[in-house]
């Protein structure tokens, strides 16, 4: 599974963050490893350097094997939070999709 992170400019992307969370998300997705094929994750904060309310973004994509790829988006007060928000929710994404496709 390659994870790939994406950062507008006022958010720092480094190499220990990316580490940390690639780590956080494979753990996180082990289960479905086998039908992921890329994960790509978007961060942003959506008011540049003002402060504001729950106003850092991590989006998620996931792209499945054979299947349209799958997003969610969390909002938080740190990027931390908004990716932990955002990897949480995809898993129960995945896990209602995948239980969906076995059902047919």
């Amino acid at each position: 599974m390659q994870i790939q992170f994406n950062t507008d400019k006022t958010v720092e992307g480094n190499e220990r963050m990316q580490s940390h969370f690639s780590e956080e998300i494979t753990e996180s997705f082990k289960r479905f490893e086998d039908k992921i094929t890329r994960v790509e994750v978007h961060l942003g904060d959506e008011n540049n350097e003002k402060f504001g309310i729950d106003d850092k973004r991590c989006l998620i994509e996931v792209r499945l094997a054979g299947k349209n790829p799958i997003a969610v988006t969390n909002h938080a007060n740190t990027i931390e939070k908004a990716i932990s928000g955002a990897t949480d929710k995809m898993k129960k994404l995945l896990t209602t999709t995948f239980e969906k496709l076995k059902a047919h």
